[in-house]
């Protein structure tokens, strides 16, 4: 069977790099408000929506603008890739999947992906790897990455980058062990399993309450977007980084004993409608297809 799967490692750039990745981070939401404020314009006007190769098109225009020409600085396949994620987001709206899409942010989910593998090499045996107009970015070498890689993302996260290695590789049909087992999802208990086992809570939250409250203080006491303000603001952002990370760790270990030691897991869905006593909740009202304004 085909398995893809992602191997995250945090990277060590020089200054150099840290400001360029930033760079392309920040064209690459510039490039995704742009298409998706063009979109709502035309719809406004009663225009079509543009299409992938519509938007390329005025992608290539945005580049040889003299007023957007610092966008040829970045790479060019990460900047399509924005316009596939707000197609993509366009789609998931229309299918009622997800809401309608937004407007990015600076400093919320920074990112950008390279989709061509032929662009990146990867030295395991050094623990680095080479991406486009970065070259050469030293990484924390924590476990081995296993199939041919696909794709690369990079991230910033509580101010500190990651990145992302999509690889492609065949492996054997895994075979079932144990029987089938159902999940209850609780508050006192974490998951109670239809065995009589269950998880207790992890409590990350409690764990990190007394330092997230103090570091919280301290921020609000900071003159806002004052320099010291940003700096409390990174402590906060690193102790909500521990917690979620806690989270994670927990979910992945839990869910990894679950599934290994059970051929069947039966979950409850609550928002089927089915369940007696549980309504299905109606979908909201959207006002119109043009969207949250930009502010």
């Amino acid at each position: 069977m085909l398995r893809r799967q992602a191997f995250k490692f945090r990277i060590e750039p020089t200054g150099e790099q840290q400001r360029q990745m930033r760079r392309f981070a920040g064209s690459c939401r510039f490039v995704f408000n742009k298409a998706l404020a063009l979109q709502q314009e035309r719809y406004e006007q009663g225009g079509k929506k543009l299409g992938y190769a519509g938007l390329c098109k005025r992608l290539t225009e945005w580049r040889h603008d003299p007023e957007t020409a610092w966008l040829a600085d970045a790479p060019v396949h990460p900047l399509q890739q924005a316009l596939k994620d707000l197609e993509r987001a366009y789609a998931n709206f229309f299918t009622q999947r997800a809401g309608f899409p937004r407007f990015k942010k600076k400093g919320q989910s920074d990112s950008f992906r390279y989709p061509d593998p032929k662009q990146i090499r990867l030295d395991q045996g050094n623990s680095r790897i080479f991406l486009p107009k970065l070259g050469w970015l030293r990484y924390r070498n924590s476990r081995k990455v296993l199939g041919e890689v696909k794709q690369v993302t990079v991230s910033s996260s509580a101010g500190k980058w990651f990145v992302s290695i999509q690889t492609e590789r065949e492996v054997e049909q895994p075979l079932p062990k144990g029987g089938a087992v159902g999940i209850d999802m609780g508050i006192a208990r974490f998951a109670t399993l239809s065995d009589g086992t269950f998880h207790a809570p992890r409590n990350s939250f409690k764990r990190h309450e007394t330092a997230l409250r103090k570091v919280q203080q301290a921020m609000s006491r900071k003159t806002k977007f004052g320099s010291n303000w940003k700096k409390a603001k990174a402590r906060v952002q690193k102790t909500h980084s521990r917690i979620g990370n806690a989270r994670r760790d927990y979910l992945h270990k839990t869910s990894t004993t679950i599934s290994q030691n059970h051929a069947m897991v039966c979950i409850e869905d609550l928002q089927c409608g089915i369940c007696p006593g549980r309504p299905r909740a109606a979908p909201s009202n959207r006002e119109s297809r043009s969207g949250p304004s930009q502010a």
